[in-house]
């Protein structure tokens, strides 16, 4: 096998396994970034609903409070005013979701669904879990959610939850006493959770990928053939021509054999000491002819 195609036979295997292994690096790295692209949104999305709920109970309750006894007004709860918020925020993004399940909700469109209820119940089962992250297929794609639990902690909030006889009479009213009662302090008795689309994160993820890998070709391509026109000057040539000068010496042309060179490179170190032997040959033959 010639000199240059061992080189590109090598030079080749190097480029497939570097290949396979930025491109699986490389992989794991823009997913992982979509994925954390994703829940960054979700975060987002968790803490605009905090804000919503405490904006609601400080500023918009207080107002109310007359008024409440009277006419329950949903739009005075905390959760009711994050989930309308919500609301209308899908409709110009219908793939993300913010929903508070609730096992026992006094508001029906609050009750969790089976996989909310799971949800919810890992929570109750682990009390020191804070949060919670997983993934699901819907109807539009695939979605991640962030969900977290929400436990009673202020005792204010029994007022309305313990039993139907301390309830405020114009929300059981308007709710009915079936549900939403019997709540304690700690208790977990749902969560709020975050639905985000991971479709388009992931899509430009793989968009960048294959970008980079098609760079990543054509780097190589560039190199592979700059390297092939710089061997093939700087050495196959080269040795192309001091082979042919050493057959010129072996069939006895050893006067006509030039063996010259500029360069002072190990080559050019070769081609000298091949030029001092055939001096010193064509010497060597000129005594023995004497």
């Amino acid at each position: 096998m010639k000199l240059i195609w061992k080189f590109n036979v090598v030079l080749l295997a190097i480029f497939i396994v570097g290949f396979a292994l930025t491109g699986t690096i490389s992989y794991a790295v823009l997913q992982s970034n979509a994925r954390e692209e994703i829940l960054d949104n979700a975060r987002v999305m968790m803490e605009a609903a905090l804000s919503s709920r405490a904006y609601t109970n400080t500023q918009i309750k207080p107002l109310l409070e007359t008024q409440l006894k009277y006419t329950f007004l949903p739009q005075s709860v905390p959760a009711y005013a994050a989930t309308e918020q919500f609301n209308d925020l899908r409709k110009k993004y219908p793939d993300y979701n913010y929903k508070e399940a609730t096992l026992n909700p006094t508001n029906p469109r609050d009750r969790a669904t089976d996989w909310e209820a799971d949800i919810v119940n890992q929570f109750r089962n682990d009390s020191a879990k804070t949060e919670l992250i997983g993934q699901r297929e819907t109807p539009t794609g695939h979605s991640i959610y962030l969900a977290r639990p929400i436990q009673i902690k202020d005792p204010a909030c029994i007022v309305c939850h313990s039993t139907v006889a301390a309830a405020p009479k114009t929300m059981v009213e308007l709710y009915g006493p079936a549900n939403g009662f019997g709540w304690k302090v700690n208790d977990i008795i749902g969560a709020q959770i975050v639905s985000v689309p991971s479709t388009l994160p992931v899509q430009r993820a793989n968009r960048t990928f294959r970008v980079f890998m098609l760079m990543l070709t054509l780097v190589f391509a560039l190199t592979f053939i700059l390297l092939n026109v710089m061997l093939h000057t700087i050495v196959i040539r080269r040795v192309k021509q001091l082979s042919r000068l050493a057959d010129e010496v072996s069939l006895g042309h050893t006067e006509t054999a030039e063996f010259t060179s500029k360069s002072k490179d190990e080559i050019g170190v070769l081609t000298e000491a091949l030029s001092r032997m055939n001096k010193s040959l064509v010497q060597a033959i000129k005594m023995l002819e004497e």
